[in-house]
């Protein structure tokens, strides 16, 4: 699915910390369309925005958090599975693709093979590919706010150990780092 420009982008989260689920939205014309992502698709999207941004050397204004709440109704086109990401400078413009999630590809990356194979099963993916991809457009004053958004969305949820980058729930948890030693919550 092509959209081009977007009128607005997000990242949030609904429920609980431990329980919530993320969703990565975008508005284009009467189009809204959301995608469930994982927090940590947020976190790297957050930060690829923000290495990309670094070497753009124009100045990039804010823009207000009323336009960053999720949109009604939420109801996710599909779980991603990749975010592409990539700036053109002569549009003066984010690109972000969205590829819905495949769990065949997990398994592909888990089996061992030879490069022949990997080229292989690569033009053959392609061949059969029918997982959905949206294409879309963004300023930079739209993604840099998606970023500083998406960053602050995931630091609300629960804290990390310090040992071994887990999170921990109230009641503390085991943490590998300290050979299964509750960690205390700090």
């Amino acid at each position: 699915m092509e959209l081009g420009p977007v009128d607005r982008i997000t990242a949030d989260a609904v429920g609980e910390p431990g329980h919530r689920t993320f969703y990565l939205q975008v508005r284009a014309g009467e189009d809204l369309i959301t995608v469930v992502v994982e927090k940590e698709q947020v976190l790297l999207l957050s930060q690829s925005v923000l290495e990309l941004l670094a070497d753009v050397p124009l100045e990039t204004g804010a823009l207000h958090a009323a336009d960053l709440v999720l949109e009604e109704p939420i109801d996710p086109r599909f779980r991603a599975g990749r975010l592409s990401i990539g700036y053109d400078p002569d549009e003066d413009r984010f690109l972000l693709e969205i590829t819905e999630y495949d769990p065949e590809e997990e398994e592909d990356d888990d089996a061992e093979g030879s490069e022949e194979d990997d080229v292989i099963r690569s033009l053959t993916e392609d061949l059969d590919d029918d997982r959905e991809t949206i294409r879309l457009w963004a300023s930079r004053e739209q993604m840099l706010a998606l970023s500083r958004h998406g960053a602050e969305v995931a630091e609300r949820g629960r804290p990390t150990c310090r040992f071994c980058g887990n999170p921990i729930d109230p009641e503390g948890h085991v943490c590998p780092a300290t050979n299964g030693h509750r960690a205390r919550r700090t």
